[in-house]
């Protein structure tokens, strides 16, 4: 090893850190410890039988095609499938060239950085705020800077205040970043009035908006809210990542963008210096998937079973957690937030809940301010109903022991 290996590091590897998140989970493998660490899609949701299906026709059909090089915006009838989606949806302006297939949302956050980002920029996104966008835009030279939510997401008056005393000072954020569905960590829906509100202030300041939504077709209760891209009429200031990793296959890592054609050709130059394409193996057989009428169906099927877990978990809050403790309950998604009174630190309660064989992730790391010290996510989809309520007992027990050390 070079003696001044550090040394010659760039300046995006030296700010790079590993995900708190992925490190956790290598402290929570232990099969009898219950973890809602992750944000692991449940293994009964992969509908492997028709994969099987389906992978063997591929290749019987198509295989040439699809062991090949792709091209770096994705297969043609992908693109088209997922154009019609939307335009199902009544954004009747979408086509294929506003799409462009990427290796998993977190390679389009990755690229936001990539195309907008110099050292030293700044950014808007929310109090918390997902953690592998902060490390992926932070690996550019990022800074962000924390908008509180309530109970309908990013607050409005204080971006509006934010953005003004930015102005004022010569600065102007390059973009800002929300999860509207079902709010990563935070588990929150912004409704649409709050969504307007959001996209005018950005269009009065001239700043783009991205509008990550991993979640958006796992929805429990209530009904849908338009999203930022639809309300913005296709006009160009959203950008919208979309990803099959949670309506899907985690493992192929695939997603796309829904943009402004001029914003899909950043995006497509940016991925031809990291990857050139996305598996055209992986996009066929998902094209497969649709045409067989498989994927609503499949998608449903992932519905039913997360309400039930959530519920389940939900229940359980209810009856085992201590005087004090706060949840959100989400209409949809993977994630929840608890929080603890003021003054009661997660991470001392992390050492208590692992001895217990119950693990979260801190909040903390999904604040970009530091604070959050007192909350935690939890995940609901990937352990069962019954190891779901199992957890919520031993993370009560350590709750109220965390509780009597500090009497």
């Amino acid at each position: 090893m070079v003696s001044d290996y550090k040394e010659i590091l760039s300046d995006s590897a030296k700010g790079m850190k590993r995900s708190a998140i992925r490190e956790l989970l290598k402290l929570t493998q232990k099969p009898e410890i219950i973890s809602f660490a992750g944000g692991l899609p449940a293994k009964e949701s992969f509908p492997l039988e028709q994969l099987q299906e389906i992978c063997a026709e591929v290749i019987a059909t198509d295989g040439a095609a699809a062991c090949q090089y792709g091209s770096t915006e994705g297969v043609p009838e992908l693109l088209e499938i997922l154009a019609q989606r939307y335009r199902d949806q009544g954004l009747s302006y979408v086509t294929k060239e506003n799409i462009t297939i990427i290796t998993s949302s977190q390679q389009g956050l990755d690229t936001v950085g990539k195309i907008f980002l110099n050292r030293g920029d700044k950014y808007i996104c929310e109090l918390p705020s997902y953690l592998g966008a902060i490390g992926a835009f932070n690996s550019y030279g990022g800074i962000g800077v924390g908008i509180p939510q309530d109970e309908q997401g990013m607050s409005a008056v204080e971006l509006e205040k934010t953005l003004a005393e930015m102005k004022a000072k010569g600065e102007k954020p390059k973009f800002i970043y929300l999860i509207p569905d079902f709010q990563n960590p935070a588990g929150m829906t912004m409704p649409e009035a709050r969504r307007i509100e959001i996209l005018n202030i950005a269009k009065k300041y001239e700043i783009m908006i991205i509008e990550d939504s991993p979640y958006r077709e796992l929805r429990f209760s209530s009904k849908p809210q338009r999203m930022l891209y639809d309300l913005d009429n296709g006009e160009g200031n959203v950008i919208t990542l979309g990803t099959f990793s949670k309506i899907f296959m985690p493992g192929f890592r695939m997603g796309w963008v829904l943009a402004h054609p001029m914003v899909i050709d950043n995006f497509v130059k940016a991925k031809q210096s990291t990857d050139l394409c996305t598996s055209a193996f992986l996009q066929k057989i998902t094209i497969k998937f649709f045409q067989k009428n498989y994927f609503d169906a499949n998608v449903k099927k992932i519905v039913d079973m997360y309400r039930s877990k959530l519920q389940a978990m939900l229940g359980a809050f209810e009856k085992y957690m201590p005087e004090g403790v706060t949840w959100t309950r989400p209409e949809g998604g993977l994630f929840l937030f608890l929080t603890l009174p003021e003054g009661y630190d997660a991470e001392e309660l992390f050492q208590i809940a692992i001895e217990k064989n119950v693990a979260f992730v801190l909040g903390t790391v999904f604040f970009v301010n530091g604070q959050g010290k007192n909350t935690m996510r939890i995940n609901f989809s990937y352990m069962s109903e019954e190891k779901n309520i199992e957890g919520v007992k031993r993370l009560a027990d350590a709750i109220k022991e965390l509780y009597a050390r500090k009497k």
